[in-house]
């Protein structure tokens, strides 16, 4: 029972997070922007981030398990701090319109969801390889995110 409540509130976490993106979506600010040829489709950001936000619950519901939020403080603690940076994100992209502090804040996501991995990882070789597809995509988003701001700037 006490898992399935730890699974449930990480789930809930993370598609906190995730609900920014809907509460900023792109609209027509972002569509009168130059983008770089290689942009994703539309399309394309929803299943990936739901995919992401998936294993990213599973991740942290995984390193609770083995110790709980004693054990593993730290690294629940950058969990839950890189999904602040991570929702931040579509407040200022989208809803700010600041391509700049976006770019910024997705830096320090990066940095965050570095360390997370390696947090993750020290607690469960499986957990810490759950979280690379999100670095590897942070990584593609903060490319996409600076050329599109060198190219409206």
């Amino acid at each position: 029972m006490k898992s399935a409540l730890a699974l449930f509130g990480f789930f809930a976490a993370t598609f906190a997070a995730a609900g920014t993106g809907a509460l900023f979506s792109p609209g027509a600010w972002y569509e009168a922007l130059n983008k770089p040829s290689w942009t994703p489709p539309n399309i394309v950001f929803p299943l990936v981030w739901t995919s992401l936000y998936i294993l990213m619950a599973l991740a942290a519901w995984n390193v609770w398990r083995r110790g709980g939020w004693r054990a593993r403080a730290l690294p629940l603690a950058l969990f839950l701090i890189q999904l602040v940076f991570n929702a931040a994100w579509s407040w200022l992209f989208f809803g700010q319109h600041r391509i700049d502090l976006a770019l910024l804040d997705l830096i320090v996501l990066w940095v965050l969801v570095a360390a997370t991995a390696i947090a993750f990882w020290k607690a469960s070789a499986l957990s810490g390889a759950l979280l690379v597809p999100y670095l590897a995509w942070a990584s593609f988003a903060g490319a996409l995110n600076y050329s599109i701001w060198r190219l409206n700037s």
